[in-house]
């Protein structure tokens, strides 16, 4: 279930939650893992931004979003955290910005959709 704390710039939500939004074309989902542990699994349809290029990288994200939210995914949930305070502290406020919580793992766990 999403869950907004008033003292972060993102909402978390499940994975169950991420691959609806995915689904209704609704969000992007951005990786910000480490590019081997990418290569390794990652859930389907995602963009790989490292964690730390997010910042740098904000431009890039907002044009791979167009419209739509930004979903962040990690291994576990910590460093997409990060990601979406960098992506906030670089400027994106004008987006709704989620963390998805047990990251990767979660959405394996889950059986839900990876990339080749």
């Amino acid at each position: 279930m999403a869950t907004k704390n008033p003292m972060e710039p993102f909402t978390r939500i499940t994975v169950q939650e991420a691959k609806e939004k995915l689904d209704k074309g609704e969000a992007v989902m951005v990786d910000v893992r480490e590019p081997d542990e990418y290569v390794e699994v990652h859930a389907k349809d995602v963009r790989l931004v490292p964690v730390n290029t997010v910042i740098n990288e904000v431009r890039q994200i907002r044009e791979y979003a167009g419209d739509k939210e930004v979903m962040f995914i990690c291994k576990s949930g910590q460093r997409s955290a990060l990601a979406a305070e960098f992506a906030t502290a670089a400027g994106m406020t004008d987006k709704e910005l989620y963390n998805v919580e047990g990251g990767t793992t979660a959405w394996v766990a889950a059986g839900l959709p990876t990339g080749d």
